[in-house]
């Protein structure tokens, strides 16, 4: 997300908003224009960088599906170790002597 701040201040702009999109548009994203002086699209910035990582985050979530790794969905995963897995370190406790 490209944002350009202090569109208030019209009269010493140095990159247009044509310039800003298409820029924001060569790499692979969009451009908005705010003013932190009379809050333009302050908030909307804001929850448009938030829209872009659920977005992202649910797209990752949903390529975790194509990985034989991941495990398996809707299965529960039993990850307490066996009586006979743990170590004589561990049995023992941290403190102890033996």
């Amino acid at each position: 997300m490209l944002v350009g701040n202090k569109a208030d201040l019209r009269h010493l702009r140095a990159v247009s908003p044509e310039d800003a999109a298409a820029f924001a548009e060569r790499h692979g994203t969009f451009s908005m224009e705010t003013s932190a002086l009379d809050a333009t699209n302050v908030e909307r910035a804001f929850a448009e960088v938030l829209r872009q990582i659920y977005h992202v985050v649910s797209r990752n979530a949903l390529d975790i599906g194509d990985d034989p790794a991941a495990p398996p969905r809707g299965k529960t995963i039993d990850v307490s170790a066996a009586k006979d897995e743990v170590s004589p370190v561990n049995a023992g406790g941290c403190c102890s002597s033996a």
